[in-house]
């Protein structure tokens, strides 16, 4: 399985009134995250939007599991991948590490392929994930 590692460091902004991290900021790290593990298969969301003329991999379902919270100056260790895939959706694991190795958070978002349906700009739909795409997360050195 591949995975993405990205360190972060806790800023003030990150935080609350308490000094703790603002939940949504764990999602906003995510998605980069997710960002990032496309990136290293070779795959730069700007490229993967242009070469499959899809509008997005959009979350449809989050989860998220807070084990101990993390504070203003706190690094944080992303490890981001790919659990699951399925026709069109596919299931993204973060487990979030503080820096003495203690798991502090897991994400689990559920993210679909999608394209715009021609007759209606603002509507998007599912599109079957192509099996070159699939394939790179098993096989990094494909199309790279």
């Amino acid at each position: 399985m591949l995975i993405n590692r990205r360190r972060i460091q806790i800023e003030w902004g990150d935080c609350d009134a308490a000094g703790t991290v603002f939940f949504p900021r764990y999602v906003e790290y995510g998605d980069a995250c997710s960002n990032g593990l496309f990136a290293q298969v070779g795959l730069s969301k700007r490229a993967m939007l242009k070469t499959y003329n899809i509008a997005g991999i959009p979350v449809v379902d989050l989860r998220a599991r807070f084990i101990v919270p993390s504070d203003f100056s706190d690094e944080v260790v992303y490890e981001t991948s790919i659990t699951e895939w399925g026709r069109s959706s596919f299931l993204v694991h973060h487990k979030v590490f503080r820096a003495d190795g203690v798991l502090a958070l897991e994400i689990f978002e559920r993210r679909v392929w999608v394209a715009r349906v021609s007759d209606d700009p603002v509507r998007f739909q599912g599109q079957p994930i192509p099996e070159e795409v699939k394939k790179r997360f098993t096989d990094p050195a494909t199309g790279v």
